[in-house]
């Protein structure tokens, strides 16, 4: 399977490209137990900011863009990771998920996470990310990771007010994409993740449908 990683840390090296990188090795651990292995591809965005402009004038990805988002399209899984500005994702992060076709993602589980200076941004990954991804039709996992700077390092409660740290976070979300990533069709391990650790995740109608809506 392909697991593609995309990263908006606009700095080298960054707290969100640290972030990502943790992320991506926790869920491809998580494949592995549930006897399914991952290419992992990393796309950074900073790498790509000249062609997305480009791009976006001129209609046409320069070739190095155009393969970033062949990867997209052709990901089994995806982790998004962007810096917060302003209370939002960088306009760089939507900028070239602006570019993705509309329907590149469409059933592709996501994993939403950002990085930021104060836990007071936490709550962009539900009023933005979440939004974002819903209109691109991807399912996102249930837990979002949000690391502020005072959770690096921390074992304790995350700054962000979980109960759990930032290493607990993403490893529970790692658990969540590699789930849903097992129980893709055609991946030949769906259930295997009930015998690995891998948590179930139900499907949002499903939910729905438990509760009579």
């Amino acid at each position: 399977m392909k697991l593609l990683v995309v990263s908006a840390g606009l700095s080298s090296p960054s707290s969100t490209r640290l972030l990502a990188d943790r992320l991506a090795a926790s869920a491809a651990g998580r494949l592995r137990q549930a006897g399914a292995t991952a290419e992992t591809e990393v796309v950074e965005l900073r790498d790509l900011a000249l062609d997305i402009a480009k791009h976006l004038v001129t209609g046409f990805p320069p070739p190095a863009l155009g393969a970033a988002l062949g990867a997209v399209a052709d990901a089994d899984g995806l982790i998004a990771v962007t810096p917060v500005f302003n209370a939002s994702y960088s306009g760089l992060f939507k900028s070239f998920f602006d570019l993705v076709d509309p329907d590149a993602l469409t059933g592709t589980p996501v994993l939403l996470a950002a990085t930021g200076g104060t836990a007071r941004h936490s709550l962009v990954l539900d009023h933005a990310l979440r939004p974002l991804f819903a209109h691109l039709w991807a399912p996102t996992v249930p837990t979002a990771v949000y690391a502020a700077s005072e959770d690096w390092g921390s074992r304790g409660p995350g700054a962000d007010g979980h109960a759990d740290g930032l290493a607990a976070r993403i490893d529970r979300a790692a658990g969540e994409l590699a789930g849903l990533m097992a129980a893709r069709p055609g991946t030949g391990t769906a259930g295997a993740g009930r015998d690995n650790g891998i948590p179930d995740v139900v499907p949002f109608e499903q939910q729905l449908a438990r509760l009579g809506g």
